[in-house]
């Protein structure tokens, strides 16, 4: 699962997934707002199981991109 991560205005990050619909985290750091977004998709994926059997992600490989945020 890829997360698009954002610093808002006013200080907080933002997490949303465009392979997850729904899921939208904030946190006062990129740590909480990662940690409460693993939380939301879990319980996403949890809720879609329950209603279609099943729930679908695309299987992370070996080795995958994850781009580190560097401040200005």
């Amino acid at each position: 699962m890829r997360l698009h991560i954002e610093k808002l205005p006013e200080g907080v990050y933002l997490a949303t997934s465009d392979e997850v619909p729904g899921l939208v985290a904030q946190g006062r750091t990129i740590t909480e707002t990662l940690e409460i977004a693993r939380d939301v998709a879990k319980k996403l994926l949890e809720a879609q199981a329950e209603r279609q059997g099943r729930a679908e992600l695309t299987a992370a490989g070996d080795s995958f991109d994850y781009p580190p945020i560097v401040g200005s």
